[in-house]
Parts: structure tokens; sequence; C-alpha cells
């Protein structure tokens, strides 16, 4: 069996006399992707540091290709991508050539990766462009073009798209996907999105108060979460107790997205109407049922006809109720 690209092992990270990270074990592939998803201050980027030796933690081992890794050893296989600015006074060429600089790269040779980078990531046409004068979306392309030219075998994207618009994150995103696919580079990302992680990972990592909760092949984590918290960070908002909905285990999820007030089929649920938030041309609503709270999506009814206090027939869509 090939040993893991990385792998970290009975990790744990303290900061401040507490516990903020602890990962029984997280094994990463090669060319292929991990992404890890949650909360704000769940650990996700001290996991990213941890992983690219960009810090120390308290007891834990970091193996690459299965044998124990010195912080040299890991820094020279990987390149990261963190919530950090450029170099801003210097140009988008200096930038993503100052990887390679570090790293002792010749100068005939930091330019023709250079330039092979930057044609790639569509930025060819700024090479000579002050970092400070760049878009968020042009950024974080010379941060990626930077972290590539180094050709690592892991590259660490921390919240990579997390600053961008909509239509800059799906370019940025479908671009990202072609590079790592292209150069067969892994990747171990972090994000809060999970439609990110659906995008661009082969398995799926959740953490929640610096534990490793969930972790696992892609679509088998995104679709089936280990517990309340993970559902909630899936998008699975309604956790609900089964017997609510005609189930017999314990606690169930449902995500919002297959609750609604219209439509025939599915199962029925009598509740009365909290209050209505406005999301474009879906409403999403808060509904009382039996004492629980359910959030429930609006497509076909206009806002003038959704009146808080109404009583209203709940419908959920039973292929989406998941069992916790």
């Amino acid at each position: 069996m090939t040993a893991p690209l990385l792998e970290l092992r009975d990790l744990v990270v303290r900061a401040g006399g507490r516990t903020i990270l602890t990962v029984p074990r997280l094994a990463l592939a090669g060319a292929s992707t991990t992404a890890v998803l949650g909360p704000n201050g769940s650990g996700k980027s001290t996991l990213l540091r941890a992983a690219g030796a960009l810090l120390t933690p308290e007891r834990g081992d970091v193996l690459l290709d299965g044998a124990a890794a010195t912080r040299a050893d890991v820094r020279a296989a990987t390149a990261a991508v963190l919530q950090r600015p450029l170099l801003r006074r210097a140009s988008v060429r200096a930038n993503v050539e100052s990887g390679l600089r570090f790293r002792g790269i010749a100068r005939a040779e930091r330019r023709r990766r250079g330039e092979a980078w930057l044609e790639r990531l569509g930025i060819g046409a700024l090479a000579e462009r002050p970092a400070h004068r760049l878009s968020g979306g042009e950024a974080q392309r010379v941060s990626l073009a930077r972290a590539l030219a180094v050709t690592p075998r892991l590259l660490l994207l921390d919240e990579p798209f997390g600053a961008l618009d909509a239509p800059t994150r799906g370019e940025l995103l479908a671009d990202l996907r072609e590079a790592l696919a292209g150069t067969g580079t892994a990747a171990l990302l972090v994000t809060h999105d999970r439609h990110e992680a659906a995008a661009l990972a082969d398995r799926v990592a959740i953490l929640h108060g610096g534990e490793l909760r969930q972790e696992g092949p892609a679509g088998q984590v995104l679709d089936h979460p280990a517990d309340a918290d993970c559902a909630r960070i899936l998008g699975f908002d309604n956790v609900l107790p089964g017997h609510l909905l005609g189930v017999a285990a314990d606690e169930i999820a449902v995500p919002p997205e297959a609750c609604g007030l219209s439509g025939s089929g599915g199962l029925s649920l009598a509740a009365r109407l909290v209050r209505v938030i406005p999301l474009g041309p879906v409403w999403r609503v808060e509904l009382e049922a039996e004492g629980w709270t359910v959030l429930a999506n609006a497509t076909n009814a206009p806002s003038a006809e959704l009146v808080p206090g109404d009583e209203v027939e709940l419908r959920v869509d039973p292929a989406a109720i998941r069992e916790l």
C-alpha cells in the first residue's frame, strides 16, 4: 500500500493554556485534494499551519511519505496561500518569483517559471503592475501563481476564495481545479463553504471546537453528517427529533432546501410562520412546529402572502432526511 503524502498523527496544539486543536489522524494522499470544513474558530487555520510545519504542536507526529519528517522536509514539500498580503509595493512578477528566489532558484529559471504561471492563471498582462493596484481576484491569482511556481508536492490553501464575489470565485475555482489536475499537486484546503469543498475536494474533514469530528470521501461526508454539529456545518440547518417527521431515529437533520410551503408530495407537518427572511428570488421562512424551529424555503408565494403568525402546512422531502 502506498504511504500517504502527508500524515498527521495524535496531533495536539495548545495556546493560551488551552487545547485548540486535536487530530487523532489525518492522511493526505498525493495528487488529491482534502477540504477541511468548519466555522470560524474551529481550528482550520491552525490545522493548516501544523500541516505545513508553520507552528510547533505540543505533541504529535508529522509524516512525509510514511516517514517521520523534519520541519525542513515539510517546508520543502509544501507551499502555502495564506491570509496575508502580497509584497504590496513589488510588481506582480516580483511577487510570483519571490518564492523561487527564497529557494535559491537562478534568475533565468525564476523568470521562466514565473512567466509560465502568470500566463496559466491569466495574469500575464499584469506582470509589471504593483501588487497594491490589484483587485481581490487578481491578488489571489498572484498568490496562487507564487505558490505553484515552486512546484510543491502539497499546496496549503487558507480560505483562498473567502473575500471574492461569486463570479470571481467561480472562475478561480475552475482555474485552480485545472491547475491541480494538470500538475498532480495535492492540496489541503480550509474553508467554511461546503460548495467550495464539493467543487474541489476528493475528501472532506470537518472540524468543530478544535476537534476532528468526521473525515472521509467528499460525497459521503457532504451528504451524511456524523452528528448534529457536522450537520449544521454542512447546511443541514434543521436538527430535529425523529418523531416530528415520523422517523424512528432519535435525531434527524434536514436541509432548508428540502422543506417548503407548497407541493403535494413528501411529508406534511402543521406549523406556524414566525418570520420571513428575503433572499432574492427565494424567501427563507422560520417556522415553529410542536415547539421546534424549522427553516424552510418559499419560492412560489409572494412575500405579501407570508404573514407571521399564520398557520401553514410544511412539506418535507423524505429523501433529504438524514438520521444522526
